[in-house]
């Protein structure tokens, strides 16, 4: 079972090549040591956020389920290692058998993060949890780019509906992906008709400029688009003559026209006119949609104009300048003495003069919040959880014993996001360049 089992079923490949040779030649190594076996326990994280963000949203985690789910080494795969000599026969025996039996635990998808926050725990043998590492950071380190990028244009728009249309702007499969992590973060819609059947995300879309340019004169392409799709449609009105297009669209389609597309030019100039254009001919209730290259600080630039809904596209399946978290997937805790899963947990991280230390051990974290009840600390620790943050523990076990056990359908991190965007300080919506909204503190 995937994700898609909860609205449509997509098959879905092995995902145990998505990852870098030196997972598999670790695993070689680690068998012939006799230490693969050795409980470990490793963490996903960020050590800072990308420079001026102030918080992160987490996103993938379901397709990080689906991933794990689906790593398997099947036959042609087998072959495929032996016939490229990357590992021996005894290690490729042991990935014929593989399947991940061990738990994770993590920050329910949706959820803000901050530097250092352990979102992603993963504890097993060492062999079995290594070969994850590469495919869980590709989903987290994409996915939460996207939504980070898609909340902070959700907290611009104010309400305001948003689309994504990025599909053409970035790898087919990448595509697919950024539409869910947008829906996560805040937009209503995509363009993209996979993410559509894959997700059950609400798709959009009516008619580009080609469609205008294809017939002889605009009124003819507008009458042909009304008469298919209904007066309810929305007509793209900047492909010649903008107050010329919206006077022929009321005429063609009437008052009950949908709404106009604008895609060029002053925005916000346009925007007033076509209302008050709109307005004057009687079609009071048709919507004004701008796209046009849009991010997070041109939709704030909007915020007084008379839109209705926006499309964004490339800036949004970029991250908005930032296509990645920078998460990182870390040892921090393996057994001592005989090293199986009942032995104690020893500590462990890397040292280093530069600025990728970590800190050691199994982690638990919560969020300190003050007297109205807004975030205002990120706390971590690898003791006991301290009385006073009992229940809010940020973590939830999202897989046992290697079966998956935290499946939910999209609309639940899409609705988490919005309650845990809500509980941070009112700074946390601001666009301008800071630090993260709260500091992590360790105890």
């Amino acid at each position: 079972m995937n994700s898609a089992d909860l609205g449509r079923r997509v098959g879905v490949p092995s995902t145990a090549l998505f990852t870098d040779q030196y997972e598999l030649t670790m695993v070689q190594a680690a068998l012939k040591a006799g230490t693969a076996g050795r409980h470990s326990v490793f963490e996903a994280f960020t050590r800072r956020l990308p420079e001026g963000r102030r918080y992160g949203v987490v996103a993938g985690t379901g397709r990080v389920l689906d991933a794990v789910e689906n790593f398997h080494f099947d036959d042609e795969i087998i072959g495929f290692l032996r016939q490229q000599d990357i590992v021996d026969e005894p290690t490729l025996e042991w990935l014929a058998g593989y399947r991940f039996s061990g738990d994770i635990w993590g920050y329910p998808e949706g959820e803000v993060y901050f530097p250092g926050s352990p979102i992603l725990r993963v504890e097993s043998s060492f062999a079995e949890c290594v070969l994850l590492e590469t495919v869980i950071l590709s989903i987290l380190n994409h996915d939460s780019a996207i939504a980070a990028a898609a909340s902070r244009m959700s907290a611009a728009a104010g309400g305001r509906r948003l689309i994504e249309m990025g599909a053409r702007r970035t790898h087919e499969l990448s595509a697919v992906a950024s539409a869910r992590a947008a829906y996560v973060g805040g937009f209503d819609a995509t363009s993209d008709l996979a993410a559509g059947f894959r997700y059950g995300i609400p798709t959009v879309g009516t008619s580009a400029h080609a469609f205008t340019l294809l017939h002889d004169t605009e009124r003819d392409a507008f009458r042909a688009q009304v008469d298919s799709l209904g007066r309810g449609t929305t007509l793209l009105v900047d492909t010649y003559d903008v107050s010329e297009a919206v006077r022929a669209a009321v005429e063609i389609a009437g008052p009950e026209l949908g709404a106009v597309r604008i895609d060029s030019g002053d925005l916000l100039l346009v925007a007033h006119r076509v209302r008050q254009q709109l307005d004057e001919l009687g079609a009071t209730g048709t919507k004004i949609v701008v796209t046009s290259d849009l991010d997070e600080y041109a939709i704030a630039s909007l915020a007084a104009a008379p839109v209705d809904a926006y499309g964004v596209g490339t800036q949004l399946v970029t991250g908005s300048g930032h296509p990645t978290c920078s998460m990182v997937y870390k040892l921090v805790a393996r057994a001592g003495g005989s090293g199986d899963a009942g032995a104690p947990l020893v500590p462990v991280a890397k040292k280093s003069l530069g600025a990728k230390s970590s800190v050691g051990g199994r982690k638990w974290a919560a969020r300190r919040v003050d007297g109205h009840g807004v975030a205002e600390a990120e706390v971590i620790g690898t003791g006991a959880v301290p009385e006073e943050l009992a229940g809010r523990e940020l973590q939830v076990e999202l897989v046992r014993g290697g079966q998956v056990v935290a499946r939910e359908p999209l609309e639940a991190p899409r609705e988490r996001h919005v309650s845990a965007r809500a509980g941070l300080p009112m700074s946390a919506m601001q666009l301008s360049r800071g630090e993260p909204v709260l500091g992590t503190e360790y105890v």
